[in-house]
């Protein structure tokens, strides 16, 4: 199996949309925008052209006078589907519309706080394989057997082929106390792994010295909780002894932009990090002042699904060249979006601009090359090997 479906095993994992059991926001900006003065604008300009609210009644009286199962129709479940099909037709994507219930998972997946299983999922634009990429410490998953790199097919009673992940992480999360039995393929067996849901905390954070002089982090995701893991584990490490650090964003989808830009500030020196520039041409730069330079060898691990905030940090490093990137390219996603409400408790996820590492480059549908490419080799005789790992340590030791 290729690295496109493999998420490594034996590296440490600490998450959303990868998602934590929870909705990860990829590239999202820090704040949950208010809409008000934008839905008034909107409502003045009138009907936009070809929308024709004839057209919709005579939809719904075919449906009303001929359909087979009238009985079962929801016109709750019509209506919503008619916002997201809306949304949906942009071709982006990125840009969501959240129904009253799904926004209130997408807040709380922000925050790092939830009622679930404690791991980590990411699905493919191309294939919609759903993978486990990461198992907290102490969790529920952990605790029911679930691995990272698991291949989820079915949660509970429901088939998730070509479901989208937010349904997916829905169908997981719930009512502290509650079962959910998940079923993975692991290799080339399948599972039926049950797992009791309870309060968890996101660990987007883990940590340890991997010898005397070389300190690693693993980042699974950037939300609301990381920076301050983060800053945590660099000070841990630190004070160790740390000389060299190991930075590992494989298979990170991103998340918060305050927080990863807040992480850079730990990282480069004085500069851009980055700049924006929505459909208007308004530019708006985002800068890091070096009071806390890191000054000692650094590398970045990265691979295809390292995407959105984890190829900003990988990009700056990089363009900064305060250390090097390790793995393969990343996904390529250069744009960011924002929350906006849309006043009755539903939600739009849209993209607004796209951003720009501090060289000036784009990197959206491109990715990150890493400085040192070097493709995951699985090893069937030690699950705990990992080569890319080990390149990583190599580049580190040969600057010490």
């Amino acid at each position: 199996m290729n690295e496109k479906y493999r998420f490594l095993k034996g590296a440490l994992c600490g998450a959303l949309a990868m998602l934590c059991i929870v909705t990860a926001v990829n590239g999202i900006r820090g704040t949950v925008a208010s809409a008000v003065p934008q839905l008034s604008a909107i409502g003045e300009e009138g009907e936009e052209e070809g929308f024709s609210e004839e057209k919709l009644k005579r939809i719904r009286a075919v449906i009303d006078s001929v359909y087979l199962r009238e009985d079962e129709i929801d016109d709750s479940a019509l209506t919503e589907g008619m916002y997201e099909g809306y949304v949906r037709a942009l071709g982006d994507p990125y840009s969501v519309y959240y129904t009253e219930e799904e926004a209130e998972e997408l807040m709380q997946g922000i925050s790092g706080e939830y009622s679930g299983i404690g791991a980590g999922l990411s699905q493919s634009y191309e294939t919609k394989i759903v993978t486990i990429t990461n198992v907290f410490r102490d969790s529920p998953a952990e605790e029911a057997g679930l691995k990272s790199g698991d291949i989820l097919y079915q949660v509970d009673d429901h088939e998730i082929t070509d479901e989208d992940l937010n349904q997916v992480v829905a169908w997981i999360k719930g009512e502290e106390g509650t079962k959910v039995t998940l079923h993975v393929i692991r290799g080339s067996e399948e599972k039926e792994i049950t797992a009791v849901r309870r309060i968890v905390k996101a660990q987007t954070v883990e940590y340890e010295m991997k010898d005397s002089q070389v300190g690693y982090i693993r980042v699974t995701e950037f939300d609301s909780v990381t920076y301050e893991q983060f800053k945590a584990a660099l000070a841990e490490l630190d004070g160790k002894g740390m000389k060299g650090l190991v930075i590992d964003l494989r298979s990170n989808p991103g998340g918060d932009l305050d927080t990863v830009l807040d992480m850079l500030r730990l990282i480069l020196p004085k500069g851009t990090i980055i700049s924006t520039e929505n459909k208007d041409g308004k530019e708006e730069e985002y800068t890091c002042d070096g009071k806390q330079e890191f000054d000692r060898p650094l590398a970045v691990l990265v691979n295809g699904y390292s995407a959105s905030a984890s190829e900003i940090f990988s990009g700056a490093v990089q363009d900064y060249e305060k250390g090097k990137i390790v793995g393969t390219t990343t996904y390529g996603k250069g744009v960011v979006q924002e929350i906006i409400s849309l006043l009755d408790g539903s939600y739009i996820k849209v993209t607004t601009s796209e951003y720009f590492l501090p060289s000036g480059r784009s990197i959206n549908e491109a990715g990150i090359t890493p400085d040192v490419e070097v493709e995951y080799e699985p090893n069937e005789e030690d699950e705990e090997a990992d080569n890319q790992l080990d390149k990583a340590m190599e580049v580190i030791r040969e600057e010490l």
